[in-house]
């Protein structure tokens, strides 16, 4: 159990026996292991997480290393969830990492088997394959934390989390729930998440550098730091450890 283990001692000093204990049977899935889901994925396992499911289907490129936790001068070319799980089974071994190199699209979905999960973590940029997640996650069980954009932000005090149809100032959810409108289509039930309302300009031009395509296929490339990334990927990880602490009260 987490709470056994010596590295998880000064989580268990604050959160108690039990809780670690409850912590440590949680299954989380998080989809998007970039600038957010991987410091995410990191500080869950750091956590107490031990069952962990990652799903990205990129290769770990240069300009990821800014901001993107396992992407280093070494790791450029290997997926992206293979290198985290590397990362993250070096913090705990006993952990069970599942990488998946996939997309959660219209078409593989199902395959995912979200129902099965304690929580359901969003990191994904693509505005069709999110508004899909959040409408499927949000019909099971699991509980479900989704990030807005991350990109063209500067100040960390801005980092906030609020109920999805009371963010404001973030262009992403803005555009994901005129979506929603329009397609006639709703989350099931009210979720959380973590945004921002900074909104900056990009100052530099992209440069050419040979950077590898996304599958998203995403129309614009913005500026993004780690210190805002890795924020919102903490973030999420605490609504995940908090709401597994309360739960087993």
């Amino acid at each position: 159990m987490a709470s056994g283990q010596a590295i998880f001692r000064r989580a268990e000093l604050l959160l108690g026996n039990e809780a670690m204990n409850c912590i440590t049977s949680k299954r989380v899935i998080i989809f998007g292991v970039g600038g957010v889901g991987s410091w995410c994925a990191e500080s869950l396992v750091r956590s107490g997480i031990k069952y962990l499911t990652i799903v990205d289907s990129d290769r770990v490129c240069i300009t990821n290393v800014n901001r993107q936790l396992m992407a280093t001068s070494k790791t450029i070319g290997q997926v992206k969830v293979e290198a985290l799980k590397e990362r993250l089974l070096s913090i705990n071994p006993q952990a069970e990492i599942t990488a998946l190199q996939q997309i959660f699209t219209a078409e593989t979905a199902e395959s995912f088997n979200i129902g099965s999960y304690d929580y359901i973590i969003d990191a994904i940029d693509s505005l069709k394959d999110k508004a899909l997640l959040i409408l499927m996650a949000t019909q099971t069980q699991a509980k479900f934390f989704s990030s807005m954009g991350a990109a063209l932000k500067l100040d960390p005090t801005r980092i906030k989390t609020a109920e999805f149809w009371k963010v404001q100032g973030d262009p992403l959810a803005r555009a994901l729930r005129k979506r929603f409108k329009r397609d006639g289509q709703y989350p099931k039930h009210k979720f959380q998440c973590v945004y921002s309302d900074e909104l900056l300009e990009n100052k530099g031009t992209p440069p050419d550098d040979g950077e590898e395509p996304s599958i998203f296929n995403k129309p614009h490339t913005n500026g993004t730091l780690a210190h805002i990334t890795a924020i919102f990927g903490f973030m999420l990880a605490g609504l995940v450890i908090q709401d597994a602490v309360n739960t087993h009260k």
